[in-house]
Protein backbone atom coordinates (compact mmCIF):
# COMPACT_ATOMS: atom_id res chain seq x y z
CA UNK A 1 0.00 0.00 0.00
CA UNK A 2 1.28 3.44 -0.92
CA UNK A 3 2.27 5.78 1.90
CA UNK A 4 3.83 9.22 1.66
CA UNK A 5 6.13 10.92 4.15
CA UNK A 6 6.05 14.72 4.13
CA UNK A 7 8.90 16.54 5.92
CA UNK A 8 8.89 20.23 6.82
CA UNK A 9 8.22 22.85 9.47
CA UNK A 10 4.81 23.07 11.09
CA UNK A 11 3.91 26.75 11.25
CA UNK A 12 1.29 29.01 12.76
CA UNK A 13 0.02 31.70 10.40
CA UNK A 14 -1.34 34.83 12.06
CA UNK A 15 -3.43 36.92 9.68
CA UNK A 16 -4.17 40.43 10.99
CA UNK A 17 -6.73 42.70 9.39
CA UNK A 18 -4.74 45.84 8.73
CA UNK A 19 -5.82 49.41 9.32
CA UNK A 20 -5.52 48.80 13.04
CA UNK A 21 -8.50 46.43 13.22
CA UNK A 22 -6.48 43.66 14.87
CA UNK A 23 -5.47 46.10 17.60
CA UNK A 24 -8.98 47.42 18.16
CA UNK A 25 -10.53 43.96 18.32
CA UNK A 26 -7.62 42.34 20.16
CA UNK A 27 -7.61 39.32 17.89
CA UNK A 28 -6.44 37.84 14.60
CA UNK A 29 -7.06 34.48 12.93
CA UNK A 30 -4.54 31.70 13.58
CA UNK A 31 -4.10 28.89 11.05
CA UNK A 32 -2.02 25.72 11.43
CA UNK A 33 -0.02 25.13 8.28
CA UNK A 34 3.30 24.85 6.54
CA UNK A 35 3.80 23.85 2.90
CA UNK A 36 4.45 20.16 3.50
CA UNK A 37 1.71 19.83 6.12
CA UNK A 38 -0.80 21.37 3.70
CA UNK A 39 0.12 18.67 1.19
CA UNK A 40 -0.17 15.96 3.83
CA UNK A 41 -3.62 17.10 5.00
CA UNK A 42 -4.94 17.23 1.44
CA UNK A 43 -3.70 13.74 0.65
CA UNK A 44 -5.11 12.35 3.91
CA UNK A 45 -8.50 13.86 3.07
CA UNK A 46 -8.35 12.15 -0.32
CA UNK A 47 -7.71 8.74 1.23
CA UNK A 48 -3.93 8.47 0.91
CA UNK A 49 -1.90 7.09 3.83
CA UNK A 50 0.23 9.96 5.16
CA UNK A 51 3.09 10.42 7.63
CA UNK A 52 4.07 13.97 8.54
CA UNK A 53 7.51 14.52 10.09
CA UNK A 54 8.37 17.78 11.85
CA UNK A 55 9.55 19.12 15.22
CA UNK A 56 7.42 20.95 17.78
CA UNK A 57 7.95 21.78 21.46
CA UNK A 58 6.42 19.69 24.23
CA UNK A 59 3.50 21.89 25.25
CA UNK A 60 -0.29 21.93 25.11
CA UNK A 61 -0.41 23.77 21.78
CA UNK A 62 1.58 20.99 20.15
CA UNK A 63 -0.60 18.36 21.82
CA UNK A 64 -3.79 19.92 20.50
CA UNK A 65 -2.31 20.20 16.99
CA UNK A 66 -1.27 16.55 17.06
CA UNK A 67 -4.74 15.52 18.22
CA UNK A 68 -6.31 17.45 15.34
CA UNK A 69 -3.96 15.92 12.78
CA UNK A 70 -4.69 12.45 14.09
CA UNK A 71 -8.41 13.15 13.61
CA UNK A 72 -7.59 13.99 10.00
CA UNK A 73 -5.75 10.65 9.57
CA UNK A 74 -2.31 12.30 9.42
CA UNK A 75 0.29 10.28 11.31
CA UNK A 76 2.37 12.93 13.08
CA UNK A 77 6.01 12.14 13.91
CA UNK A 78 7.55 14.81 16.14
CA UNK A 79 11.35 14.77 16.13
CA UNK A 80 13.40 15.41 19.31
CA UNK A 81 14.69 18.98 19.32
CA UNK A 82 16.26 21.54 21.63
CA UNK A 83 14.04 24.31 20.27
CA UNK A 84 11.18 25.50 22.45
CA UNK A 85 8.70 27.15 20.10
CA UNK A 86 6.51 26.65 17.05
CA UNK A 87 7.53 28.78 14.09
CA UNK A 88 5.21 31.68 13.25
CA UNK A 89 4.66 33.97 10.31
CA UNK A 90 2.38 36.97 9.92
CA UNK A 91 0.52 37.57 6.69
CA UNK A 92 -2.28 40.14 6.38
CA UNK A 93 -5.59 38.71 5.22
CA UNK A 94 -5.86 38.42 1.47
CA UNK A 95 -2.12 38.79 0.85
CA UNK A 96 0.19 36.36 -0.92
CA UNK A 97 3.26 34.70 0.61
CA UNK A 98 5.33 36.19 -2.19
CA UNK A 99 4.09 39.63 -1.13
CA UNK A 100 6.39 41.90 0.86
CA UNK A 101 3.81 41.88 3.66
CA UNK A 102 4.95 38.52 5.06
CA UNK A 103 6.84 38.68 8.38
CA UNK A 104 8.71 35.56 9.51
CA UNK A 105 9.19 34.72 13.18
CA UNK A 106 10.82 31.31 12.87
CA UNK A 107 14.21 31.69 14.57
CA UNK A 108 14.92 29.28 17.45
CA UNK A 109 11.89 27.15 16.65
CA UNK A 110 11.98 23.44 17.39
CA UNK A 111 12.29 22.69 13.68
CA UNK A 112 15.06 25.25 13.09
CA UNK A 113 17.01 23.76 16.02
CA UNK A 114 17.18 20.24 14.56
CA UNK A 115 20.68 18.80 14.38
CA UNK A 116 22.17 16.71 11.56
CA UNK A 117 22.95 13.09 12.33
CA UNK A 118 20.21 12.77 14.95
CA UNK A 119 17.30 11.45 12.85
CA UNK A 120 16.89 7.77 12.00
CA UNK A 121 15.50 8.28 8.52
CA UNK A 122 15.73 4.60 7.64
CA UNK A 123 13.36 3.80 10.50
CA UNK A 124 10.99 6.68 9.71
CA UNK A 125 10.78 5.86 6.00
CA UNK A 126 10.73 2.05 6.17
CA UNK A 127 6.95 1.82 5.61
CA UNK A 128 6.75 4.60 2.99
CA UNK A 129 6.69 4.58 -0.80
CA UNK A 130 7.01 8.35 -1.35
CA UNK A 131 8.94 11.21 0.25
CA UNK A 132 8.03 14.88 -0.18
CA UNK A 133 9.77 18.10 0.87
CA UNK A 134 9.98 21.68 -0.33
CA UNK A 135 12.67 24.26 -0.95
CA UNK A 136 11.42 26.22 2.06
CA UNK A 137 13.13 23.89 4.56
CA UNK A 138 16.73 24.14 3.28
CA UNK A 139 16.23 27.92 3.09
CA UNK A 140 16.13 28.13 6.91
CA UNK A 141 19.69 27.26 7.90
CA UNK A 142 22.66 25.08 7.01
CA UNK A 143 21.70 22.31 9.45
CA UNK A 144 18.25 21.88 7.94
CA UNK A 145 19.78 21.77 4.47
CA UNK A 146 22.06 18.97 5.65
CA UNK A 147 19.11 17.14 7.23
CA UNK A 148 17.19 17.37 3.96
CA UNK A 149 20.20 15.77 2.25
CA UNK A 150 20.24 12.99 4.86
CA UNK A 151 16.55 12.32 4.32
CA UNK A 152 16.93 12.28 0.54
CA UNK A 153 19.85 9.86 0.67
CA UNK A 154 17.84 7.53 2.91
CA UNK A 155 14.78 7.79 0.65
CA UNK A 156 16.94 7.07 -2.40
CA UNK A 157 18.48 4.03 -0.71
CA UNK A 158 14.97 2.74 0.02
CA UNK A 159 13.92 3.38 -3.60
CA UNK A 160 11.15 5.83 -2.67
CA UNK A 161 9.52 8.18 -5.16
CA UNK A 162 10.84 11.63 -4.20
CA UNK A 163 9.07 14.92 -4.90
CA UNK A 164 9.95 18.56 -4.31
CA UNK A 165 8.04 21.81 -4.44
CA UNK A 166 10.43 24.48 -5.69
CA UNK A 167 9.04 27.16 -3.39
CA UNK A 168 11.17 30.30 -3.48
CA UNK A 169 10.87 32.71 -0.55
CA UNK A 170 13.09 35.74 -1.00
CA UNK A 171 12.95 36.66 2.71
CA UNK A 172 14.51 33.34 3.66
CA UNK A 173 17.99 32.18 2.56
CA UNK A 174 19.66 34.50 5.07
CA UNK A 175 22.44 32.23 6.40
CA UNK A 176 25.15 32.97 3.87
CA UNK A 177 24.16 30.45 1.23
CA UNK A 178 22.35 31.15 -2.02
CA UNK A 179 19.71 28.71 -3.31
CA UNK A 180 22.00 27.74 -6.18
CA UNK A 181 24.57 26.59 -3.60
CA UNK A 182 22.13 24.12 -2.00
CA UNK A 183 19.16 23.14 -4.15
CA UNK A 184 20.81 21.53 -7.22
CA UNK A 185 22.49 18.94 -5.00
CA UNK A 186 19.18 18.14 -3.29
CA UNK A 187 17.03 17.86 -6.39
CA UNK A 188 19.39 15.36 -8.00
CA UNK A 189 17.43 12.83 -5.92
CA UNK A 190 13.99 13.98 -7.09
CA UNK A 191 11.65 12.24 -9.51
CA UNK A 192 8.82 14.80 -9.44
CA UNK A 193 9.31 18.57 -9.38
CA UNK A 194 6.73 21.31 -9.11
CA UNK A 195 7.32 25.03 -9.36
CA UNK A 196 7.35 27.61 -12.11
CA UNK A 197 9.79 29.13 -14.54
CA UNK A 198 10.78 31.83 -12.06
CA UNK A 199 11.45 29.53 -9.11
CA UNK A 200 13.46 27.18 -11.32
CA UNK A 201 15.60 30.17 -12.25
CA UNK A 202 16.08 31.35 -8.65
CA UNK A 203 16.67 27.92 -7.09
CA UNK A 204 18.37 25.94 -9.84
CA UNK A 205 19.86 28.61 -12.06
CA UNK A 206 17.74 27.66 -15.07
CA UNK A 207 17.85 30.44 -17.66
CA UNK A 208 14.57 32.17 -18.51
CA UNK A 209 13.31 34.99 -20.67
CA UNK A 210 14.50 38.12 -18.89
CA UNK A 211 11.09 39.76 -18.91
CA UNK A 212 8.41 37.11 -19.52
CA UNK A 213 5.71 38.75 -17.43
CA UNK A 214 5.08 41.32 -20.14
CA UNK A 215 4.06 38.64 -22.63
CA UNK A 216 0.64 37.54 -21.62
CA UNK A 217 -0.26 34.84 -24.15
CA UNK A 218 -0.80 31.45 -22.54
CA UNK A 219 1.06 29.81 -25.42
CA UNK A 220 4.11 31.93 -24.65
CA UNK A 221 4.24 30.81 -21.03
CA UNK A 222 3.76 27.19 -22.09
CA UNK A 223 6.70 27.59 -24.47
CA UNK A 224 8.86 29.01 -21.67
CA UNK A 225 7.83 26.09 -19.46
CA UNK A 226 8.96 23.68 -22.18
CA UNK A 227 12.37 25.36 -22.29
CA UNK A 228 12.75 25.36 -18.51
CA UNK A 229 11.70 21.73 -18.24
CA UNK A 230 14.08 20.61 -20.99
CA UNK A 231 16.92 22.13 -18.99
CA UNK A 232 15.77 20.32 -15.83
CA UNK A 233 15.54 16.95 -17.57
CA UNK A 234 19.02 17.52 -19.03
CA UNK A 235 20.69 18.27 -15.70
CA UNK A 236 18.63 16.05 -13.39
CA UNK A 237 18.30 12.62 -15.03
CA UNK A 238 16.34 11.12 -12.11
CA UNK A 239 13.50 13.56 -12.75
CA UNK A 240 10.61 12.10 -14.73
CA UNK A 241 7.87 14.72 -14.25
CA UNK A 242 7.86 18.53 -13.97
CA UNK A 243 4.87 20.76 -13.31
CA UNK A 244 4.82 24.53 -13.84
CA UNK A 245 2.03 26.67 -12.41
CA UNK A 246 0.94 30.10 -13.60
CA UNK A 247 -1.27 32.35 -11.49
CA UNK A 248 -1.97 35.94 -12.49
CA UNK A 249 -4.07 38.52 -10.65
CA UNK A 250 -5.47 41.81 -11.85
CA UNK A 251 -7.80 44.04 -9.87
CA UNK A 252 -8.58 41.16 -7.53
CA UNK A 253 -9.46 38.71 -10.30
CA UNK A 254 -7.32 35.64 -10.89
CA UNK A 255 -6.51 33.31 -13.76
CA UNK A 256 -4.75 30.00 -13.20
CA UNK A 257 -3.34 27.28 -15.43
CA UNK A 258 -0.47 24.79 -15.38
CA UNK A 259 1.73 22.64 -17.56
CA UNK A 260 2.85 19.07 -16.90
CA UNK A 261 5.83 17.52 -18.61
CA UNK A 262 7.40 14.11 -18.80
CA UNK A 263 10.39 13.19 -20.91
CA UNK A 264 8.18 12.62 -23.96
CA UNK A 265 5.03 14.73 -23.62
CA UNK A 266 3.66 18.06 -22.46
CA UNK A 267 0.11 18.69 -21.23
CA UNK A 268 -1.48 22.07 -20.58
CA UNK A 269 -4.44 22.48 -18.25
CA UNK A 270 -7.57 24.45 -18.89
CA UNK A 271 -7.51 28.00 -17.57
CA UNK A 272 -9.55 28.69 -14.45
CA UNK A 273 -10.78 32.23 -13.85
CA UNK A 274 -12.35 33.79 -10.74
CA UNK A 275 -13.47 37.30 -9.84
CA UNK A 276 -11.73 37.28 -6.46
CA UNK A 277 -9.38 35.36 -4.18
CA UNK A 278 -10.49 34.56 -0.63
CA UNK A 279 -7.13 33.23 0.57
CA UNK A 280 -4.13 32.52 -1.67
CA UNK A 281 -2.15 30.60 0.97
CA UNK A 282 -1.81 26.89 0.26
CA UNK A 283 -2.94 27.02 -3.36
CA UNK A 284 0.37 25.66 -4.65
CA UNK A 285 0.41 23.05 -1.89
CA UNK A 286 -3.01 21.90 -3.03
CA UNK A 287 -1.68 21.56 -6.59
CA UNK A 288 1.25 19.54 -5.26
CA UNK A 289 -1.08 17.31 -3.28
CA UNK A 290 -3.22 16.60 -6.33
CA UNK A 291 -0.14 15.91 -8.44
CA UNK A 292 1.04 13.35 -5.88
CA UNK A 293 -2.47 11.91 -5.58
CA UNK A 294 -2.33 11.22 -9.30
CA UNK A 295 1.08 9.60 -9.05
CA UNK A 296 0.06 7.41 -6.11
CA UNK A 297 -3.35 6.31 -7.40
CA UNK A 298 -2.47 6.15 -11.12
CA UNK A 299 -5.99 7.45 -11.68
CA UNK A 300 -5.32 9.95 -14.48
CA UNK A 301 -3.40 10.31 -17.71
CA UNK A 302 -1.10 13.35 -17.75
CA UNK A 303 -3.48 15.31 -19.96
CA UNK A 304 -6.17 15.01 -17.29
CA UNK A 305 -3.95 15.10 -14.21
CA UNK A 306 -2.65 18.59 -14.98
CA UNK A 307 -6.22 19.95 -15.08
CA UNK A 308 -7.13 18.07 -11.89
CA UNK A 309 -4.16 19.61 -10.08
CA UNK A 310 -4.91 23.07 -11.49
CA UNK A 311 -8.55 22.72 -10.44
CA UNK A 312 -7.46 21.77 -6.92
CA UNK A 313 -5.20 24.82 -6.67
CA UNK A 314 -7.89 27.08 -8.11
CA UNK A 315 -10.49 25.75 -5.66
CA UNK A 316 -8.18 26.43 -2.73
CA UNK A 317 -8.16 30.14 -3.65
CA UNK A 318 -11.81 30.27 -2.55
CA UNK A 319 -11.14 28.65 0.84
CA UNK A 320 -10.01 30.41 4.00
CA UNK A 321 -7.14 28.76 5.86
CA UNK A 322 -3.97 26.96 4.87
CA UNK A 323 -5.23 23.54 3.76
CA UNK A 324 -8.05 22.48 1.49
CA UNK A 325 -11.38 20.94 2.42
CA UNK A 326 -12.24 20.04 -1.19
CA UNK A 327 -13.11 16.49 -2.12
CA UNK A 328 -11.66 14.86 -5.22
CA UNK A 329 -15.17 14.80 -6.67
CA UNK A 330 -15.51 18.57 -6.27
CA UNK A 331 -12.14 19.08 -7.91
CA UNK A 332 -12.94 16.80 -10.84
CA UNK A 333 -16.34 18.43 -11.38
CA UNK A 334 -14.74 21.69 -12.58
CA UNK A 335 -12.95 20.06 -15.50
Amino acid sequence: MAKICCFGELLLRLSPSLGGEWIQHGSMPVYVGGAELNVARALAKWGVSVKYVSAVPANYLSEEIEQQLNKESVEFVSLPSSGDRIGIYYLPEGKDLKNAGVIYDRAYSSFAALEPGTINWKKILKDCTHFHFSAISPALNQNIAIICKEALEAATALDLVISVDLNYRSKLWQYGKKPIDIMPDLVTHCHIMMGNIWSAHELLGVAIDKDPHRKTAKEHYASLANETTADIFKHYPNCRQVANTFRFTHDGAVSYFATLHDTLNTAVSKTFVADKVVDPVGSGDCFMGALLYGDITKKYQSSLLVSVAASAAYGKLAERGDHTQQSIQQIESRI
